[in-house]
């Protein structure tokens, strides 16, 4: 059975999310805009095209004049931004180029590979039809069509659009600050001297990577040692910021000493442990102002604890859509055996077979601390608790780390 002590991983999801807001909106100028999420929708300020323009070098013309052979006097040019000021008559035309705006009277482009020009006579070699090659005005939008929606994170082209919208500004989510705080005796940053028995921290610069990936704004605040004042300390340091994420310390050690450290300093624990592997020791709960989110000390588990519940969060805190991580199905290219009570999350490699399926297969060894293995998985195969054994070939739900980012 169950244990009743630990929450299933949907329900720890559901209690972490309801305990967070969206950050409000900020302004900000476009060449800063990207990966930043809508908080407004952007409205378009002109009209785009603006004017009928031609989609090709040629000239402009009446179309019913435009039959092959026939002979036409240029009256003019158009070059793009600067449109011809008359009207185009009968047996007419205007060189005009892509872009030029197509002058008054004419309904027709004659594509210049398709025109003889001797002097200001041109002559028609292939038959002109009616609006072929014209770019209608609005035919991308009009003034006061929404062009971009509120909550979507600016991609490249979103902030080329927002552009010809004409918006040098727009409104976004502001970005989530973020502090993260590994704890442990045993803990040296990457490049500093490490303690006996000690070994080097990952988590916190793989989770300030993740955080800044998804549109965050990490601080990685120094290691606490294992104490309850230490903790403490590097609790006075997260005032002002949006979310505290922490890794390591919230076990059942006699040094797993996060809560206790956190609670002098006003911490109310929501949960703590779920029902996953890897990843129980899961803790959240909120700070004063401040949400607490507390990852294992693992680095696999962290990883996959923050894959799980923290990118959910950051997309919650700007405006975006929050849930569990899209899934989708793969054949077993391995047996499993049958699961216990905890929801596992298995690293495997994904290829493709000869009938062109997706295979996924599971390293044989799933040590949570063997962050190599992680770094060159493709995929978390999922198992809810008690899930019965398979054989190879079976279909199963996985997630794609390529899709996440991390």
């Amino acid at each position: 059975m169950p244990d009743p002590a630990m929450i299933s991983v949907d329900e720890a999801r559901a209690r972490i999310l309801a305990g967070l807001r969206p950050m409000p909106a900020e302004i900000v100028a476009l060449a800063n805009a990207w990966n930043r999420v809508t908080a407004e929708p952007v409205v378009a300020r002109l009209t785009q095209p603006p004017s009928d323009v031609s989609a090709m070098d040629g000239y402009a013309l009446r179309a019913a004049d435009g039959g092959p052979g026939a002979t036409l006097t240029v009256i003019g040019a158009a070059p793009a931004g600067h449109p011809f000021a008359g009207e185009v008559g009968p047996g007419q035309i205007v060189r005009l180029f892509t872009g030029s705006v197509v002058p008054a009277g004419a309904d027709g482009i004659l594509l210049q590979e398709d025109a003889s020009r001797n002097g200001d006579i041109v002559t028609v070699n292939e038959a002109v039809a009616s609006g072929r090659h014209i770019r209608r005005a609005g035919q991308d939008f009009f003034h006061g069509d929404t062009v971009i929606p509120a909550g979507r994170r600016m991609t490249a082209r979103d902030v080329g659009l927002a552009a010809a919208a004409n918006h040098p500004w727009i409104s976004v989510h502001r970005q989530p600050r973020v502090a993260i705080l590994a704890t442990g005796d045993e803990i040296a940053m990457p490049g500093e001297p490490i303690p006996p028995g000690g070994i080097v921290s990952s988590n916190s610069h793989a989770l300030a990577a993740l955080v800044r990936a998804m549109g965050g704004d990490p601080t990685v605040l120094p290691v606490a040692k294992d104490t309850t004042e230490a903790i403490a300390a590097a609790a006075d340091q997260v005032v002002g910021f949006d979310l505290l994420v922490t890794t390591g310390g919230a076990s059942v050690g006699d040094h797993d000493l996060v809560i206790s450290g956190l609670q002098t300093r006003g911490l109310v624990v929501d949960f703590w442990q779920i029902a996953m592997r890897p990843g129980k020791p899961l803790l959240f709960g909120q700070m004063g102002a401040v949400p607490v989110l507390g990852l294992p000390g693992n680095p696999v588990s962290a990883l996959v604890c923050a894959a799980l519940f923290l990118l959910p969060a950051l997309a919650l805190m700007q405006g975006l859509p929050a849930g569990p991580p899209p899934t989708v199905s793969a054949i077993l290219g391995a047996p499993l055996r049958e699961n216990d009570r905890r929801a596992d999350h298995l690293r495997a490699t994904v290829s493709t077979d000869n009938a062109g399926r997706v295979v996924v297969t599971p390293f044989p060894v799933q040590d949570s601390a063997m962050l190599r293995r992680l770094a060159s998985a493709d995929a978390l195969v999922l198992r809810a608790p008690f899930a019965p054994a398979l054989a190879a070939g079976a279909e199963v739900s996985v997630i794609r780390l390529d899709t996440l980012g991390i």
